[in-house]
């Protein structure tokens, strides 16, 4: 089978031809459809697990995925052949990634039966930037007519924020690059765009919205700016940065909730989204459809965080 995989950490990601995976005790074997990228993906390829879990080389790359169950192990119950599963397929060993045209992965990962309403490049694109989303907003505890700044909106998890907290009423204030990235954030539900390319983001917040935001999500500043960002917080307000550069001793001194933020997958979650996208509530941001050939270009793109959208790897 076809899959992108790397020989060794911070290895080059390459299009291999590996054996397809043989079924396993209380696994399933999933022929792939389609898998989203995300930029956690990339940070499997420099090591951010290898202290944490046990890796295989070579290592085929990818989290997110759907596809449909071909085989199952006696035994196994919650899946049978012919399903179509969704969710994050990462599982242990890291290695056996979801970048490829079959998995085998335990039937207890965090995975389910994929939207109905939806194809499978669509739910290949919902799992870690949904669920990130959809955590980051119940952690904000936001109410209708609040605030909510997104700084990072245009990739995955800002342009499923965006829809999530407009559908309970929040004011999102997205920030975007030009006027193309405004116009498609307002269609998601932002209710106001700043753009960042023309003078920095706090100082337009602070001059538009001189009492301040109630929230903030930030998927894309380093410290420093994080950090200023604060200052545009009502009191009692909070904050998240999915980067990991809070300085959580500075926002409880500050009394910000908040802090640096990692999503939580299971079955239940994704069992949650599934029903969220079969209600017809969101639109699913597919920007860029591609193919195995070209993953290792488009991981190169990732790393450079101008996302816009979903980027769906497509196995046929």
């Amino acid at each position: 089978m076809k899959a992108v995989a790397i020989k060794k950490i911070k290895g080059v990601p390459e299009l291999m031809e590996l054996p397809k995976p043989e079924l396993r005790s209380g696994a399933i074997l999933v022929k792939m459809e389609a898998a989203g990228m995300n930029p956690f993906d990339w940070k499997m390829i420099d090591g951010i697990l290898q202290d944490k879990m046990k890796h295989q080389f070579p290592m085929i790359l990818g989290v997110d995925g759907a596809g449909v169950v071909e085989d199952v192990a006696e035994g196994v119950t919650r899946f049978k052949k012919g399903d179509k599963v969704f969710g994050q397929f990462l599982h242990v060993p890291v290695g056996e990634g979801s970048y490829a045209e079959y998995i085998v992965v335990p039937e207890k990962a965090n995975i389910t039966h994929a939207p109905k309403t939806v194809t499978a490049v669509e739910a290949a694109a919902v799992p870690t930037a949904g669920m990130t989303a959809q955590q980051l907003l119940d952690g904000l505890h936001l109410h209708k007519g609040d605030l909510l700044l997104i700084l990072g909106s245009t990739g995955g998890v800002g342009s499923f924020a965006t829809q999530m907290a407009a559908q309970e009423g929040i004011k999102v204030i997205a920030t975007v690059s030009d006027k193309e990235g405004g116009e498609r954030m307002k269609k998601l539900g932002a209710a106001y765009t700043i753009n960042y390319e023309e003078a920095p983001v706090a100082d337009q917040v602070q001059r538009q919205f001189p009492e301040g935001v109630h929230g903030i999500i930030d998927l894309v500043s380093p410290a420093a700016g994080f950090s200023k960002n604060l200052s545009l917080l009502r009191p009692g307000g909070g904050a998240f940065t999915t980067v990991f550069v809070a300085d959580e001793a500075e926002m409880k001194q500050k009394g910000i909730h908040g802090g640096n933020f990692e999503a939580k997958g299971s079955p239940a979650v994704f069992d949650k989204l599934a029903s969220i996208i079969d209600s017809g509530e969101i639109n699913i941001p597919v920007e860029t459809k591609i193919h195995l050939e070209e993953v290792p270009d488009a991981i190169l793109e990732s790393r450079r965080g101008r996302g816009k959208g979903k980027t769906v790897i497509v196995m046929s």
